[in-house]
């Protein structure tokens, strides 16, 4: 079963009892996949290159963690100006301030999460939903169970019954404790688009969707100082673009698997600019 209805195929990723070992590094070789990764090394290297991540990365840290917040909390509906984020204190106000909380606390969070997340993805998404929603409810941080609906409206894919849920979460989470030799990149975009595609939890699927793309980065060694916020690059790229990526995602043809990837690379690449620019300013003494 897959989330496009029961005659389509599941992603490849999450399809237990593959024949191949490695079923995320098989997907490294699709169509333009190589290019994008290496487009992403190549971006990478140049801000950890800058000679002011040299001396000040500390606060290239924290600016890419505001900014990535921000877009991701837009991709959400909290689309707020920069300084609008800077500005406020109080997060709880209403629902949009609500959703800018969540994406903040969550940004926060990711860093701390990595000695876990190859032990046990399962607890740190759970985690995860446990920081974004902040609340006691007792559907907060476990997978949702059969006839408990999703709040999450600006996806509208078909949702994936609590069974199927379920059972791609262990395998996702199989995955990830098996270990891969696809590229960060790859692995990083199924993570996100397999949260997407089976919206686990009542609440806050893509802000937990996005951190957890985030901890895989930082995770993996490309982006060890977490300097290189994707979700600027969603959020630049637009919500159509977006969801017109994570249908070729759910789609599970190689095309589509590979288009998906291509666009979170970009994101990360426009991530990696919007460092840079940071990085220029404090050069010049602007920031």
């Amino acid at each position: 079963m897959s989330t496009t209805g029961a005659t389509a195929e599941p992603p490849p990723s999450s399809r237990t009892g593959s024949k191949s070992g490695d079923p995320l590094a098989a997907l490294g070789s699709l169509p333009g996949v190589a290019e994008s990764v290496e487009s992403v090394r190549k971006a990478v290297d140049r801000v950890y290159g800058h000679r002011i991540m040299r001396r000040r990365s500390n606060e290239i840290t924290s600016e890419a963690a505001l900014r990535g917040a921000r877009g991701s909390a837009a991709l959400s509906g909290a689309d707020w100006a920069l300084e609008e984020v800077r500005r406020r204190s109080d997060f709880g106000a209403d629902p949009e301030a609500r959703v800018m909380g969540a994406a903040l606390r969550l940004t926060a969070e990711a860093g701390q999460l990595l000695s876990i997340w190859r032990q046990s993805p399962l607890r740190v998404l759970a985690r995860l939903h446990l920081v974004a929603a902040a609340s006691g409810d007792d559907r907060v941080g476990r997978p949702r169970q059969a006839g408990e609906p999703v709040e999450e409206p600006l996806i509208e894919l078909p949702l994936p019954d609590a069974a199927e849920v379920s059972g791609r979460l262990e395998g996702l989470a199989d995955l990830i404790i098996a270990g891969s030799s696809a590229p960060a990149l790859v692995t990083a975009a199924v993570v996100h688009g397999e949260l997407l595609a089976l919206r686990p939890f009542t609440s806050h699927n893509g802000l937990v969707a996005r951190a957890a793309e985030r901890v895989v980065l930082i995770g993996s060694g490309l982006d060890p100082k977490a300097v290189c916020p994707a979700e600027v690059g969603y959020a630049e790229l637009g919500r159509a673009s977006y969801l017109a990526a994570l249908d070729g995602y759910v789609s599970g043809t190689p095309e589509g698997m590979a288009a998906w990837i291509a666009h979170c690379g970009r994101a990360v690449e426009l991530g990696v600019r919007e460092s840079t620019a940071v990085c220029e300013a404090l050069q010049r003494g602007a920031a």
